[in-house]
């Protein structure tokens, strides 16, 4: 067994999952090397610092930096355990695209020896895993792999190769990290027993081991489980909207019942997970995945319902500044893949030009979404004095703090929910008729 201070780990990614996950590590006393492709991100965490937003993962960083327990490069090393953390993600027609894994892999196989654990983090259709292996076993030949000819001897092979997904809440990565259980799927039951020992010496939650296959689908099923619910929750807001009646209050009455349990609707779904993997299970078998599919087009659906909806409001009142509160795709982080929130604002920039101001407290620069618009980047007291209409599109507890006094005289479309007590307008006399 290998001690902790002699652990070499080298983790492929330092996105919003690989930098925290290669800090925990080096947390143990291991010494990591994070590898990425872009220079600046290498820079950036050889320095100490990060480049993306999570509670206290600065900190960390400084930390384990400074103790020379975790460095950055550009070009891979030999090390006992190799993480992919890549991306994965879909094309246009909704096929995952597996390259940057394949990519990482291709970059281990140069570096792999007997001995060597190669566990894969990233989410990922059923069965890349496999491919991994099989990547591997065609790069080196000299190297006897699990499941491949010349892999089942009685010494057993010469490498691991197991998947274990990440499960981990934006804002709580460090903490989950470490106490939420975890799902590892080895090629082999020894693979999986080898990656197991691994994440034994950072992970409190429990450590269930599976097949790789078994441990993919996992990840799938979790989010596309919450995707369909989000899905039923965001069609109600629709019916509620048609019937005049506040979805809040009806989710909150509902809820009292012992057996329902309604979640929160809000612009669409995003970030690159919950907006993302279900596709993986649709395209992997569209004929048996009819609701899991029509989940992923209620929830796309639901952009374009916030966009009209927030459009007729300001078509409604010319001339009146507009303020887009949030841009991630959930409270109080500065993530906006596939953000909803980015999607509705920087279309009503490009409808409305600079009528639009947005306010995005971990922004520091509009995205490139907004260029040529006219739109500005605000802080919430300067939309609060200027704009007579507000776009609620992210709970950011900033939000969330302004007082009733500072927005009676508001102009409100809250698809968050976070101000119930905003004064409603009049009852329609006829119904606001949106496109969707």
């Amino acid at each position: 067994m290998i001690s902790d201070t002699q652990l070499k780990v080298v983790v492929v990614g330092l996105g919003y999952i690989g930098l925290p996950t290669a800090a925990v590590i080096a947390r143990t006393g291991a010494q990591v090397l994070g590898v990425d492709v872009t220079q600046s991100i290498v820079d950036t965490v050889n320095s100490g610092k990060v480049h993306i937003e999570e509670v206290d993962l600065d900190g960390l960083v400084s930390g384990v930096v400074a103790r020379g327990s975790l460095r950055a490069s550009t070009q891979i090393e030999p090390a006992d355990v190799f993480v992919i953390a890549v991306p994965t993600p879909f094309a246009e027609d909704h096929a995952p695209n597996i390259g940057y894994v394949l990519q990482a892999a291709t970059n281990v196989a140069t570096v792999l020896k007997p001995g060597d654990v190669v566990i894969l983090e990233s989410t990922s259709p059923v069965g890349t895993t496999e491919k991994v292996r099989d990547l591997l076993a065609q790069l080196r030949p000299d190297l006897k792999v699990p499941g491949k000819p010349g892999g089942a001897t009685s010494e057993g092979p010469d490498i691991a190769i197991a998947y274990c997904p990440e499960r981990v809440l934006p804002g709580r990565i460090l903490v989950e990290l470490i106490d939420n259980d975890r799902v590892i799927g080895g090629i082999t039951p020894r693979c999986a027993r080898k990656a197991l020992a691994f994440y034994r010496r950072f992970v409190r939650g429990a450590c269930v081991t599976t097949t790789s296959r078994a441990a993919e689908m996992t990840k799938l099923t979790e989010n596309a489980f919450r995707d369909v619910n989000i899905a039923f929750a965001n069609e109600l807001s629709r019916v509620a909207d048609t019937m005049e009646v506040d979805v809040w209050e009806v989710i909150r009455l509902a809820n009292r019942h012992p057996r329902v349990n309604i979640l929160s609707p809000g612009p669409g779904v995003g970030g690159h997970c919950i907006a993302v993997d279900p596709w993986f299970l649709v395209h992997a078998d569209r004929a048996n995945t009819p609701l899991i599919r029509t989940a992923r087009e209620v929830n796309d659906a639901k952009v374009d319902y916030a966009i009209d909806r927030a459009a007729a409001m300001i078509e409604a009142n010319p001339g009146t500044p507009v303020a887009c509160l949030g841009l991630a795709f959930k409270a109080n982080i500065d993530d906006f893949r596939e953000s909803p929130a980015l999607k509705v604002a920087s279309e009503l920039a490009r409808r409305f030009g600079d009528r639009v101001h947005v306010v995005e407290p971990y922004a520091n620069a509009l995205p490139d979404a907004f260029d040529g618009t006219g739109a500005t980047l605000t802080d919430i007291d300067a939309a609060i004095e200027r704009c007579g209409i507000m776009i609620v599109l992210v709970d950011h507890d900033i939000f969330k703090s302004v007082p009733l006094d500072e927005r009676a005289d508001k102009i409100v479309y809250d698809t968050r929910g976070i101000w119930p007590d905003q004064p409603q307008p009049k009852p329609r006399t006829e119904p606001l008729r949106l496109a969707g």
